[in-house]
């Protein structure tokens, strides 16, 4: 997924609202600087960014805000991993937008 603007993270909210037991039980989440991204390979070559935030506990229909997690500097791309798959209502990241 592309945000918006480079920019880096300072708290990241993921929400399970809704989801009462079809919820992930961990979710963690990996991120990259692309500055020139090419739409076919990001699949490919998210399996090899960092991580922002290690694999974390999860919880039915609520709102988890997460304010401890790896630096990975400024960045254009995350991606969501949800194991075992289940819903995420919204996940929101909540940085300082890199200045240009």
């Amino acid at each position: 997924m592309a945000l918006g603007v480079p920019g880096t993270v300072r708290r990241i909210v993921i929400d399970t609202a809704h989801y009462k037991g079809n919820f992930p039980d961990r979710v963690s989440i990996q991120a990259a600087r692309l500055d020139h991204a090419i739409d076919r390979l990001l699949v490919t070559q998210s399996m090899f960014w960092a991580t922002l935030l290690p694999e974390t506990k999860m919880g039915a229909d609520a709102i988890h805000a997460i304010d401890e997690f790896a630096s990975a500097g400024p960045i254009t791309h995350v991606r969501v991993n949800s194991i075992p798959d289940g819903g995420i209502s919204r996940l929101r990241l909540f940085g300082t937008p890199e200045r240009r």
